[in-house]
């Protein structure tokens, strides 16, 4: 079949044993999540009030994605990607109907602890006995994955009311708590009970979600808003910018202070993250120096600011937070200088061993017997004074100072990164990354250049180890742990090398979704995971790369180029 004659969906080489295979990848997604625990767990967990549950969620987004992604892989025609949406979803549903089949002749719960009641009650809609009921997923699938392939055949628009809804219902239900929490305690206490119920959403709330955002999508596709940036003249774009960066800052600033005591504490996290993120964005991001043992240099800062600030027996010198800080920063850059200056000659997977064992001693150092008459052994340093003293009813108490400070650090650090990226030293350092050889040979000083990345990137660490001592109040070993680094590194990779705003994003993505999902106990770091890999799988480069970063990812940079110009000015497409 001719392009002229037909318009296929995909490559004419996919065909059924494609869709059987995606039809039996979405049985097994099913059955992980019936047995693992995630449906009968999350099934307590509503969305909806009286509608949709998490766990139901869950099983309904697998079978719409089984559908769309078999459609994808169908031969060429409407009618086969209908037919093939079918056939998977059918697949997935039906492994369902199979489990619970399999269950009236063995006990499937003396090995599955998961395979319940409360799943079978799930997937049969409380049907009386359950095996009753059993065809109900199998249908429900079917229908599912139809709708999925159809979504590939819908008119541009309609798809993507229909993918927001879904996404929109998703995000208000297991969010819901969040806003409800602060508007009962306002003079909006009645809507909020009118629209959200203790968990999720009520009816009357998802239609008004539903509503809202169909009337958003329409009105963004109707105004073509997205064509009419990019046709903006550069100089105007940019100031039409300005108006949208203003209500951004303001609601920044206005979130803990709307969402209560619980949200403040997790954005004064993320912030944290955000500003040891930027300072590795040096070291990683532009200097290609893998830094597993950033938490070092974290610890470094804040036990110099548990030791001159605390009340405590241990305290030497009780100095307020504002004059500590200079001092941890210096402390953590020193470090980093003694950690640079053995180590400035190794490359690759070497280095990362290496400074990653630079975190384990100062770990082992911490908790050790020998610096336990100075920093307190396991039991760390305590009574360190929060930054601002405060009453408890004023709005800077609790984890809200610690928001704002970190907020403002991470402001500062942004600025002086971006203003460094786009000098003669950002631009070495990204040469230095591309090639250490090519580098040297175009007059980079590569011991110089590295041993300034180190320290800039320690400092930046040691300045957010000294909020987060002014946040918890003391400093313990405890919370030295080599995951602090992962993090980091992860947000950094995550994110986008070399990009200021990727850290932001990667910060929020990795430190903020976690924290929220608190609720979910153990199941949050599933989530983390699958996330992460979804991340890494179809956007290697990045949430929001740099464009020399991108570049990096598409084909080789040629790091003569690299050298000589800076990132705003990278090249388009890779051709001068």
């Amino acid at each position: 079949m001719t392009a002229t004659t037909a318009t296929p969906l995909v490559s004419a080489d996919r065909g059924w044993r494609g869709v059987l295979i995606v039809g039996a990848i979405g049985g097994a997604i099913a059955l992980y999540l019936s047995l693992v625990g995630i449906v009968p767990i999350f099934g307590e967990r509503p969305l909806v009030r009286d509608i949709i549950s998490l766990g139901q969620m869950s099983l309904v987004l697998t079978g719409i994605a089984i559908g769309w992604w078999a459609a994808t892989r169908a031969p060429v025609g409407v009618g086969s990607a209908l037919l093939a949406g079918l056939v998977a979803g059918l697949m997935t549903g039906g492994t369902l109907t199979l489990l619970m089949v399999l269950n009236e002749f063995v006990r499937l719960r003396s090995f599955a602890p998961n395979a319940s009641p409360a799943l079978w009650e799930i997937l049969t809609f409380a049907t009386e006995p359950p095996i009753a009921g059993s065809w109900i997923p199998a249908v429900l699938g079917a229908g599912l994955g139809l709708f999925g392939a159809a979504l590939v055949l819908m008119p541009r628009l309609l798809r993507r009311v229909l993918v927001a809804n879904l996404v929109a219902l998703l995000v208000v239900g297991l969010f819901a708590g969040l806003v409800r929490t602060p508007m009962l305690s306002g003079p909006l206490s009645g809507l909020a009970r009118q629209l959200f119920a203790s968990e999720g959403l009520t009816v009357l709330g998802a239609v008004i979600t539903l509503v809202v955002t169909t009337l958003l999508v329409v009105a963004l596709d109707t105004l073509s808003v997205r064509d009419r940036v990019r046709r903006m003249p550069t100089a105007r774009r940019q100031k039409s910018v300005i108006p949208l960066a203003i209500i951004a800052l303001l609601f920044v600033l206005w979130l803990p202070l709307g969402l209560g005591s619980f949200a403040a504490l997790a954005f004064a996290t993320i912030a944290l993250y955000v500003l040891m993120g930027l300072g590795l964005n040096i070291t990683l991001g532009l200097a290609g120096l893998l830094d597993l043992g950033f938490v070092a240099f974290f610890a470094v800062g804040a036990y110099t600011v548990a030791l001159l600030t605390s009340t405590g027996d241990l305290g030497i010198a009780q100095l307020s937070f504002w004059v500590a800080v200079p001092f941890a920063v210096l402390a953590a850059m020193l470090f980093g200088v003694v950690l640079g200056l053995p180590i400035l000659g190794i490359r690759g997977d070497y280095l990362a061993i290496a400074t990653l064992g630079f975190g384990f001693i100062i770990e082992i150092l911490a908790r050790s017997d020998l610096l336990s008459p100075w920093l307190g052994g396991p039991q760390g340093i305590t009574n360190v004074p929060p930054p601002i003293a405060t009453n408890p009813d004023d709005f800077l108490a609790g984890p809200n100072q610690i928001y704002y400070i970190a907020l403002v650090c991470a402001a500062i650090i942004a600025f002086v990164a971006y203003r460094l990226r786009g000098s003669r030293l950002g631009r070495a350092w990204i040469a230095i990354r591309e090639d250490e050889d090519v580098a040297e040979a175009l007059g980079v000083n590569l011991v110089q250049t590295k041993m300034l990345a180190y320290m800039l990137g320690a400092g930046f660490a040691g300045l957010g180890g000294a909020i987060f001592a002014g946040l918890v109040g003391a400093m313990f070993p405890s919370s030295i742990n080599i995951m602090v680094s992962i993090n980091v590194v992860a947000i950094v990779v995550v994110g986008g090398m070399g990009s200021i705003p990727g850290v932001v994003v990667g910060a929020a993505f990795l430190i903020g979704l976690p924290e929220l999902f608190r609720e979910f106990a153990e199941y949050r770091f599933l989530f983390y995971g699958i996330a992460l890999i979804l991340v890494m799988r179809f956007r290697p480069e990045g949430l929001l790369p740099s464009r020399i970063g991108k570049q990096s990812m598409d084909q080789s940079v040629d790091p003569v180029m690299a050298a000589s110009i800076s990132d705003d000015d990278a090249l388009v497409g890779g051709k001068a």
